[in-house]
């Protein structure tokens, strides 16, 4: 999977991508004063290869003139009907602010129902304004049944698969 939005490269994670792609979020994790969690909430993002590679999710990568400066992902969960957990959606300051974000989500759903599924989820912190008023404004809704300790928000949205 390779995206372009203005001067940012979207592409499928590979290995080299480990170190980075943690360093990103452990880094935005702090701006806000959230822990980086790499036994529990953020096993994830260091096996990517069987958090969602094995089980058909995706995870992305966000660079810019050849430096990483974001993250993405997905993979289906049991909750919902078909459903997918959009993941990992961390950007670096310097991407913020341009309709990245939006773009990402967007792009994050289209591949989950070009894949057949027809729900997504989100778990994130009311610290992170910005990721919840663009959830919201992205037609996302308040669900129930929060399963990361430092969140304490749930939205759902369904997804029209592609047929």
């Amino acid at each position: 999977m390779q995206l372009s939005y203005r001067d940012f490269f979207i592409r499928d994670w590979t290995p080299s991508d480990r170190a980075p792609a943690a360093a990103i979020i452990r880094s935005v994790l702090a701006e806000y004063g959230l822990g980086w969690e790499p036994e529990g909430a953020d096993r994830d993002v260091l096996h990517v290869e069987t958090y969602y590679q094995a089980i058909g999710g995706e995870f992305w990568v966000i660079e810019q003139q050849g430096k990483l400066v974001g993250t993405g992902a997905y993979y289906p969960i049991a909750r919902g009907e078909n459903a997918v957990e959009i993941r990992k959606m961390y950007l670096l300051p310097t991407a913020r602010g341009q309709g990245l974000g939006r773009f990402l989500l967007q792009s994050l759903e289209t591949a989950a129902a070009a894949r057949g599924y027809e729900q997504a989820w989100i778990e994130t912190a009311s610290v992170l304004a910005e990721a919840v008023t663009l959830y919201e404004r992205s037609g996302y809704q308040p669900a129930t049944g929060v399963e990361t300790a430092r969140c304490d928000r749930v939205y759902r949205k369904v997804i029209k698969p592609e047929r």
